[in-house]
């Protein structure tokens, strides 16, 4: 009698049932997913509640790592935190608006939030420097001081508002590097003639010291550095410097960040729109636009070590430190033009006393406390 395998048929019986069985389990979960979706948003709807969807431009590459990663997470944050009562698409440059149009396009209402620098805008408002960096000013930390419990988040208010805008700080750098060189500098001589993309006061000092100071969007800046157009370039610092590859184009990475020691980027609110929002939605704006702004120093903290380890030990960058000398010629040109600016703009003016009233409070401590405990950490090391 022949003897029948009935393993295979049986397996492969049990097989096809656990197919089929997970395939409902998935269509299952996924409709159960949808439902959920769609009796919150039939719940929302018959709450009564309203509900708002905003447009966000920026300055930078959609997603560009830690300057373009902060608009799309205050986007998160204000829909996780209003439970998807306030959307807000998140728009790169050049997607809706040209990067330097940021300003104009949330001022006519075009969109209702952007997030950029406001020393781009130092054109239509020369006074906005201050809320980005002022050469050899106030680090990070400082500046966040300044802005939240120094009185500058109320002058910046008052700055904005005859363009219907409502200024927040939605993230900081931290100290930036002074850029990538395809020329030494050694002596002051050699900043004369220098084409260099460098904005707000940190340009205007450039200039005056014989460079030539332009204004190029991100995404432009490493084929005008290859190209020649300009000589030089600052950016950020390691993080970004290395995901554009400057270090494949320029010779010599210089520090420090003289230009830019704590430079804040800013989230700015159309008011209007903001003002239609119920007080709650208002609040979550606020918030979360605190949260992206720790967020990003946090992450340019912990990344810019790595990016500067990988960018001398595998890309062997030539890091070089700024002469004294040289420094010490810009901070001089950099009171000049402060002060002469001041003399002739009274909105200026006005900021300016303010920053340096806060500038001499902070600075005398941080030299017994930040400062010092700096160097308590070198001891021994020698």
């Amino acid at each position: 009698m022949k003897t029948i395998n009935w393993y295979p048929p049986v397996i492969l019986g049990l097989l096809a049932l656990l197919v089929v069985t997970f395939g409902a389990l998935v269509v299952s979960r996924s409709d159960q997913e949808q439902t959920v979706t769609e009796l919150k948003g039939a719940a929302l709807k018959n709450s009564g509640q309203q509900t708002f969807e905003w447009k966000l431009v920026t300055t930078w590459p959609k997603n560009f790592p830690g300057l373009g990663s902060a608009p799309e997470r205050f986007a998160r944050k204000v829909d996780a935190m209003s439970n998807g009562r306030l959307k807000i698409k998140v728009f790169g440059a050049g997607e809706l608006v040209p990067a330097m149009g940021v300003f104009g396009a949330v001022s006519s209402g075009a969109a209702q939030v952007g997030h950029g620098a406001a020393y781009y805008w130092k054109g239509k408002v020369p006074a906005a420097q201050f809320f980005t960096a002022v050469p050899f000013g106030l680090n990070a930390q400082e500046m966040n001081g300044w802005l939240h419990y120094g009185g500058g988040l109320k002058l910046w208010e008052e700055l904005y508002a005859p363009f219907d805008l409502l200024p927040m700080a939605g993230g900081s750098t931290g100290v930036q590097m002074a850029g990538w060189f395809n020329k030494e500098i050694n002596t002051v001589d050699d900043l004369k003639g220098l084409k260099m993309r460098i904005p707000g006061l940190g340009g205007e000092v450039l200039n005056r010291a014989g460079g030539t100071a332009v204004t190029i969007p991100g995404g432009e800046l490493y084929t005008a550095l290859q190209t020649g157009v300009i000589d030089a370039t600052e950016w950020v610092g390691p993080y970004n410097d290395l995901a554009f590859g400057f270090h494949q184009i320029a010779k010599y990475y210089y520090y420090p960040g003289w230009h830019e020691p704590g430079s804040i980027l800013e989230i700015i609110v159309n008011k209007t729109a903001f003002e239609k929002l119920p007080a709650d939605l208002q609040a979550i704006v606020r918030t979360a636009a605190r949260d992206a702004n720790q967020d990003m120093l946090d992450e340019y903290t912990a990344r810019n070590n790595r990016a500067l380890k990988e960018l001398v030990e595998e890309h062997g960058v030539e890091l070089r430190k700024l002469p004294d000398d040289v420094i010490a010629h810009l901070k001089k040109i950099n009171t000049q033009i402060m002060q002469q600016t001041a003399a002739r703009d009274p909105q200026f003016n006005r900021i300016y006393r303010a920053f340096q009233e806060f500038e001499s409070q902070v600075i005398p401590y941080h030299r017994i406390s930040e400062e010092a405990y700096y160097k308590t950490r070198e001891l021994g090391d020698r």
